[in-house]
Parts: structure tokens; C-alpha cells; sequence
């Protein structure tokens, strides 16, 4: 079973088995607030129930970006009464034009979530958009700031910020090598400098999967992406036939290198 972690005052992190994936919970006096909501309708519900033990207020909803793991628990939190879902328009987007090609990956650990059958299987997509300046959200006598970095993990990723927590979604990645599908190598080395940068105003920083980490982590965390987009680069120009070649070289697993090096030439191309 998940248990809570607490990261700064009335501010924690649920880390669910399965997927590890860390949900937010920021509790004010009026509301509060979940931090992605999990694969889908039994997941969602396990969150849910953790959050209830915690509290009884009610609550508003952030999907940190448009993974199936973050967001298909959604339906299960609008039937507990949330109408505020939160997300970077692109994420809102994405969920909406897409989200359903996403039901086979969740196909063992929920498979009415695949299937789309039930209330709670449907897609909740994000109304309450965030663009490119902060949204503050007061949940009473606490204030959580929605802001963007820019493009990274994905197009849309969106960070909470509280007084003394930084929730940061799978721009960070701790325990294992981050997932390069839909992201933009050279813009997520960039937007993890930044975040690094931000430290100093943040006790805690949560990624999105995996334990709290330091400021340490992140930079190097980016350093080692700006070395694996030069690495890549210089392998592409060397054998432009062949850019697998530079998988051996590259600091993450052959899969992520794979898609890596796929998506490097994707947004390169797209300049």
C-alpha cells in the first residue's frame, strides 16, 4: 500500500506501487489541492481514498503533463465532486485529441481504464488552463503557483510550487533514466538548468517519479542531457546514415538512448 511522505507543512507526496508515481497533496484551509491522479479508475481510487485520510476538504485537481499515469484517474476525482482540473493548454490539448491512444498501456493494471468502460474510465480533459505567465491558486491560508519552464519532458509540463515544496513532474526523474517519447532533448536540458536555479526558494523538490531530491540532482541531472545532446549530435554528423551508432556512448539505457536520439533528430529538424 502507498504511504504519505511529508515535505514542508500541510505539504506531501504519495508514493504509489506499481508505477511509483508520486502524487501531490498541498492543504489549505479552504482546499486542497492533488497532484496527478494515476493510471486510471483503480489507481485513482486508491489515491483518492489516501487523500480522504488526510482530509475532507475540497479539492482541485493539476495534471502535471498529458502521461496516461497522470492524468486517467481523473474521472474518479470529478465524481468525488472536483470541477477544477488544472494543466498547461498543451497538456489540455493533448489529452483531448490523444489521450485515448494512451488506453493500451494501461491494458494489465487497469483494464476497464483500456477498455473505456464505466463512468470512471472516461477522459477528463483540463479546464482551468495555465498558459505561458503563473496562475496562483489560494486554497486558504496557502498558495500553490502553477508555472511553465517551457517544453521538456513533453510540451506541456507544469510545475507547483508552494512556500516550501517544488512538485516538478517527470521533468525530473529520480531512480531511473527519464522517458524520452515525447520530449525535446535540448529545451528539457535548459528547463532543468532553470529549475536548478530555483532551488534556493524550495525546501523539498519532488519529481514525479522516485524520492525527493536535491538542486545537485537536477543540475546534474541536466548536465548529463546537454553532454548526451553534444555526444549525439557529433555521432549524427559522423554517421548521418546510421545515428544509432551513438547509442554505446549516450548515458541512459538502449531504449531511452533509441528514442533519444529519435526524438533529437525530430525537434532538431523542426527549427
Amino acid at each position: 500500500m502507498s504511504r504519505w511522505l511529508e515535505v514542508g507543512p500541510n505539504n506531501y507526496v504519495l508514493a504509489t506501487q506499481g508505477s511509483l508515481l508520486n502524487t501531490g497533496l498541498v492543504v489549505g484551509t479552504e482546499r486542497a489541492m492533488v497532484i496527478d491522479t494515476g493510471g486510471g479508475p483503480r489507481q485513482g481510487h486508491e489515491i483518492l481514498g489516501a487523500v480522504r485520510e488526510k482530509t475532507q476538504l475540497p479539492l482541485v485537481v493539476v495534471n502535471t503533463h498529458a502521461h496516461y499515469d497522470h492524468f486517467f484517474g481523473n474521472a474518479v476525482f470529478a465524481d468525488d465532486g472536483v470541477t477544477e482540473f488544472y494543466a498547461h493548454q498543451n497538456c489540455a490539448a493533448e489529452i483531448e485529441e490523444n489521450g485515448d491512444r494512451q488506453r493500451r498501456m494501461v491494458a494489465s493494471a487497469e483494464p476497464e481504464m483500456a477498455a473505456g468502460e464505466g463512468a470512471e474510465a472516461e477522459l477528463v480533459v483540463p479546464n482551468a488552463i495555465v498558459k505561458d505567465q503563473p496562475v496562483l491558486v489560494d486554497l486558504g491560508g496557502q498558495t500553490a503557483t502553477l508555472f511553465y519552464l517551457g517544453r521538456g519532458h513533453t510540451d506541456g509540463d507544469l510545475l507547483v510550487g508552494t512556500p516550501t515544496t517544488l512538485y516538478a513532474g517527470d521533468l525530473v526523474e529520480q531512480g531511473s533514466h527519464p522517458s524520452f517519447e515525447d520530449s525535446y532533448p535540448e529545451d528539457w536540458a535548459d528547463a532543468l538548468r532553470h529549475l536548478s536555479a530555483l532551488r534556493h526558494r524550495y525546501e523539498f523538490l519532488v519529481p514525479g517519479h522516485g524520492n525527493p531530491c536535491s538542486d545537485q540532482f537536477v543540475k546534474t541531472m541536466a548536465n548529463t542531457m546537454s553532454t548526451a545532446v553534444r555526444q549525439a549530435i557529433q555521432s549524427i554528423r559522423d554517421t548521418p546514415s546510421d545515428a544509432t551508432k551513438a547509442i554505446p556512448v549516450l548515458p541512459y539505457g538502449p531504449e531511452q538512448s533509441r528514442w533519444f536520439i529519435k526524438r533529437l533528430q525530430e525537434t532538431r529538424a523542426q527549427h
